[in-house]
């Protein structure tokens, strides 16, 4: 389970968030552009440090600023795919894929192993070979999915996983998320500004406004809003 209570004074106003996401879950976060979305995830990612809180994965405490507790972002154990999948264009999609599982020392075997297992998930086998920089953006998406998964990460996350996909890129990517998510037993939270992809993929929603839960529930039961720029319609 995620478990986290953060507070961040930024420019324009303070974050305050608190929330708990159990394994197999999605949490949608949601709301206008600068709410505080992307920074909940790059606090708990280790990317931005909160100016008080604490994030617990499972029972373990990764970050306690009452504590001074705040492990380094490569200890957290957290699969984060960002809003721009930031494949890294000159290495092939084996070579992208295997990236994780090589920082973090693991013996050839186990990262072969790893690398063929998220091929054959994403349905990308075929592009193994292929160079980063020449995939669709459906595709890089998936490269970036299959990255974030072969860490085996406790936790993941996504930043507008859906932005710029095609129709049927972003149906599949959905179910992509929504089957590994389920069969790993990870909580997730996805960032999106969309009322239907929350509806399709997320267990709970949390609508945010300058920093404030504004609402937080059950994306069948969302209310209106006066979030500019959640988008209501497909």
């Amino acid at each position: 389970m995620l478990e986290l209570t953060l507070r961040k004074t930024l420019r324009d106003f303070s974050l305050e968030v608190y929330m708990e996401v159990r394994p197999g879950r999605i949490m949608a976060l949601m709301g206008d552009n600068g709410a505080g979305k992307s920074t909940i995830l790059n606090m708990v990612a280790g990317l931005i440090s909160p100016d008080s809180g604490s994030i617990s994965i499972n029972g373990t405490i990764i970050c306690d600023t009452a504590h001074g507790i705040s492990l380094p972002v490569e200890k957290r154990r957290i699969g984060y795919v960002l809003q721009n999948p930031a494949v890294f264009p000159h290495m092939s999609v084996r070579e992208n894929i295997a990236y994780g599982p090589k920082a973090e020392g693991l013996s050839r075997d186990v990262i072969s192993a790893r690398v063929d297992h998220w091929l054959e998930k994403l349905e990308i086998r075929d592009l193994a070979q292929v160079k980063a920089g020449n995939l669709s953006g459906g595709q890089r998406q998936r490269v970036a999915l299959a990255r974030a998964l072969a860490t085996e990460p406790s936790l993941l996350m996504l930043d507008e996983p859906f932005t710029a996909l095609d129709a049927d890129s972003m149906q599949s990517v959905k179910k992509y998320i929504r089957t590994f998510v389920t069969e790993m037993k990870i909580p997730c939270l996805i960032v999106t500004h969309r009322v239907l992809d929350s509806k399709e993929i997320g267990d709970q929603a949390c609508i945010m406004s300058r920093g404030k839960m504004e609402w937080v529930g059950n994306p069948s039961d969302f209310p209106l809003c006066s979030c500019r720029d959640v988008t209501v319609t497909s």
